[in-house]
């Protein structure tokens, strides 16, 4: 009657252990959804576009003209 005794014991820690690794009644916690920061770029001014090919143009004059 041993083997079955300690069947029986087994079974009923199996089913106990069960139910309590199952988890409770409570709501999942879970994490809220964060929006994406927006990041607004700074545009540049138009002149900044000419400055170097202005200065490169001087340059290339400067080297023709000696």
């Amino acid at each position: 009657m041993k083997p079955v005794k300690t069947t029986a014991a087994a079974l009923l820690f199996a089913l106990v252990a069960q139910t309590a690794l199952a988890g409770g009644m409570a709501e999942p916690v879970t994490e809220p959804v964060m929006a994406p920061a927006v990041v607004e770029q700074q545009t540049s001014s138009s002149a900044q576009g000419l400055i170097v090919p202005l200065l490169l143009l001087v340059v290339l004059a400067a080297a023709v003209s000696n």
